[in-house]
């Protein structure tokens, strides 16, 4: 692991587990004596193994079970995935050359939302991610009795807690309960790591989550509490990045890529990339250090030139038109994963998840070739892209892709593809300030920024003379 594996410093952890609004819960639904009585003996599992006739999005019955939290990375990974099946009988649809199954997402949602409402368990407890797993034990064992009753008088014998992993935005711990009649269930803690609200907006990760969820790519939420959440458990393995360009898998993530992009999330549907690019750009820009050695770094920045960068990058994505879709927008090897028995793959981590274009998250999904090596020499070439743009435009009959839609996919991602490196640079400006990782997020930007500058020309000239000859040809 070299100095710039942001890979795994910031997402072999998995940052991202599915996090339950708070704020769609009815905590105070009344509840019968006989009903409560009920639900004091019933685990976690027994609960949801009850309800899967009512809940359309999840036919599958959890096995596990995750409480999850936000913190600082380790190198070791989690393994886990969603519950949820992802076939919906539906009509077909025709998007720019994509024929695709998709469904009526908002009444999905609004079915499972309801749901998941009278299932979800809340606790105000709250448990602080920097304590050492001794001392932090106790406090998630008190949260899990918090929880759920059906554990509230077992001994602290019965539980086992272990760390699985620690990234950049949380922490997450492995339960293991077993309980008198020899039933083993196993929960995850998710803990929010500090200062994470500067880089990710958590009201957006949550409305966004809840419906993504709903429509098959998340799995079961079980609890809620004051800085983590709950979450039924599959076993899965994360991607490697030298995976994601293996043919056979990249026509997977192509194909389940394009159903991702029909996910429907009631609000706005304005693309965020730009007010997030400006966001991270007015905090970077302000900066100040403590270490006189990284201020001064820091001073070699020239904002108006980065600016100025953004503005004209900016006209020139809005030139190409591209579609505005619900996108994952962080879709590296570690927030992919791969059910091997069940030959099923999963997209985990929608903390950046938002409505925005198409061509970024393709893009942006191709920067992450570079591995965590960060090694740009990696980023897919036109054949691997093409491969992977057939597949995801048609997701049945890739062979039929027309040369048109290819072209305008390719040069949409490639163009898109630059304004990764200046979102993932700024990020970096905010993470060296607010993280308490030793990393050299300083370093980040220049390395994203450098990558943005050594192939700004490139994407120039092909999405200026794409934009030319469909001028010419629209004169004709």
């Amino acid at each position: 692991m070299t100095n710039w594996d942001r890979g795994s410093i910031v997402n072999a952890t998995l940052r991202g587990l599915c996090v339950l609004p708070i704020s769609v819960i009815s905590w105070d639904n009344k509840k019968s004596t006989q009903e409560e009585e009920e639900e004091e003996t019933e685990t976690p599992l027994a609960r949801f193994e009850s309800t899967q006739h009512t809940t359309q999005t999840n036919p599958h019955p959890p096995f596990f079970f995750f409480i999850s939290f936000h913190t600082p990375p380790c190198s070791s990974c989690c393994f886990f995935s969603s519950l949820s099946s992802l076939c919906f009988s539906s009509p077909s649809v025709e998007s720019m050359g994509a024929e695709v199954k998709i469904w009526n997402p908002v009444e999905v949602a609004e079915q499972a939302r309801h749901d998941y409402a009278s299932q979800i368990h809340p606790s105000h407890l709250t448990i602080d991610p920097s304590l050492e797993l001794p001392q932090m034990t106790p406090l998630v064992l008190k949260l899990c009795k918090d929880m759920f009753k059906a554990w509230s008088n077992l001994d602290d014998s019965c539980f086992v807690v272990e760390k699985i992993s620690g990234g950049i935005t949380n922490l997450l711990l492995k339960v293991s309960v077993k309980q008198e009649n020899c039933i083993e269930e196993t929960i995850t803690v998710r803990l929010y790591g500090p200062n994470t609200e500067y880089i990710i907006d958590r009201q957006r990760e949550l409305q966004a989550t809840k419906y993504i969820t709903a429509a098959g790519f998340g799995a079961k939420w079980l609890g809620i509490f004051g800085n983590g959440m709950v979450q039924s458990f599959i076993n899965a393995h994360t991607l490697s990045p030298s995976d994601m360009r293996e043919p056979k898998l990249a026509a997977k993530i192509a194909k389940q890529l394009q159903r991702f992009h029909h996910v429907e999330i009631p609000g706005s549907k304005e693309p965020q990339l730009w007010n997030d690019v400006w966001k991270f750009f007015e905090k970077a820009s302000v900066l100040e250090f403590d270490d006189s050695k990284m201020q001064k770094t820091y001073e070699t920045i020239s904002f108006k030139e980065v600016h100025d960068e953004i503005v004209e990058l900016k006209g020139l994505c809005d030139l190409l038109k591209s579609p505005v879709i619900f996108a994952h927008n962080d879709l590296l090897s570690g927030n992919i994963m791969m059910n091997c028995e069940e030959d099923k793959l999963y997209f985990i981590d929608y903390e950046y998840a938002s409505y925005n274009y198409r061509g970024y998250d393709i893009g942006d999904h191709f920067a992450e070739y570079a591995g965590f090596e960060c090694d740009y020499d990696l980023y897919p070439n036109m054949n691997e892209q093409y491969h992977f743009l057939r597949h995801y435009l048609k997701p049945e009959r890739p062979q039929e892709v027309s040369e048109k839609d290819l072209e305008t996919l390719y040069v949409e991602a490639n163009t898109f593809s630059l304004a990764s490196h200046i979102f993932w640079a700024l990020w970096g400006l905010i993470q060296a300030k607010m993280s308490a990782i030793e990393f050299d997020y300083l370093g980040y930007f220049f390395l994203r920024y450098h990558e943005y500058k050594r192939h700004k020309e490139k994407y120039f000239l092909l999405a200026q003379s794409y934009l030319s000859g469909c001028k010419n040809e629209m004169s004709r």
